[in-house]
């Protein structure tokens, strides 16, 4: 768990943009699918120094996407969604952003060129992939090269396809539109020792480098208890000097945790 709360370390970081996840689908809170996301936008995000401070889920209804995009895009830089743009009746990501912005939404010209392009067998685009062009008024096409079927940007929210290999081509076709910040720093030491046994060293040590979050994440397998205990932080040297005071404290507690 990390030392410091967000308000205090991280908060102090923030000068960067900030952002939120917005994972929508019934299939994630059921079990049946596995997020993986939510982790794929926070790697994007880390070495463009923008900080992810969020990640939601919600089900496919209306009003549970709205009320969390309103209360995101008001309080972060960027919004990234994913899922609930295809062609289904419960695809309904698209409709409910419209809401949020309060804007209407209709077909986009230049989305239906697009899918009727890849569908160009007679019959093949139906009513329903046509679904999939329906753009609020306003938004701007985030292109998608794997099956032509767009997401879209309006304000600062991004609302993506779930499946994952789209929406990693829709991250690439994104990131020339985002601001960048300061990248954060990263050290993370690992130690064969359960975590009780430095909790109080490591609370000293993140009190003399307060501008660096250090994180403990422990971890049991078959040779017993261990911690990953890492250091994060704008300034490298700052990240430098606590891990490695956090180094001397694993070697002199590692002979004593057996």
């Amino acid at each position: 768990m990390p030392f410091a709360s967000a308000g205090t370390t991280l908060g102090a970081m923030n000068a960067n943009p900030t952002a939120a996840v917005l994972i929508v689908g019934n299939e994630i809170l059921s079990g049946r699918t596995q997020d993986t996301n939510s982790g794929a936008i926070a790697r994007f995000l880390a070495p463009l120094g923008i900080d992810l401070m969020e990640i939601r889920v919600v089900g496919d209804d209306e009003g549970e996407i709205v009320a969390a995009l309103n209360a995101l895009r008001s309080r972060y830089s960027y919004i990234f969604t994913t899922g609930g743009i295809g062609p289904t009746h419960d695809d309904i990501t698209a409709d409910a952003v419209a809401k949020a912005f309060g804007v209407g939404i209709d077909y986009h010209s230049e989305a239906l060129a697009l899918l009727a392009a890849r569908y160009d067998r007679p019959g093949d685009f139906n009513e329903m992939r046509k679904r999939m062009a329906r753009i609020p008024f306003g938004a701007e096409l985030i292109r998608n090269r794997v099956s032509a079927a767009p997401g879209f940007q309006i304000g600062n929210v991004f609302v993506m396809a779930g499946v994952p290999m789209i929406m990693q081509v829709m991250l690439e076709e994104i990131a020339p539109r985002l601001t960048r910040g300061h990248v954060l720093h990263s050290v993370t030491i690992t130690a064969r020792i359960a975590e009780g046994v430095i909790a109080a060293a490591l609370a000293k040590v993140q009190a003399e480098f307060p501008a660096v979050a250090i994180g403990s994440y422990p971890f049991y397998g078959p040779d017993g208890f261990g911690v990953n205990l890492v250091a994060r932080g704008r300034d490298a040297q700052s990240v430098e000097n606590a891990s490695q005071a956090i180094a001397q404290i694993v070697r002199e507690a590692e002979p004593y945790s057996r």
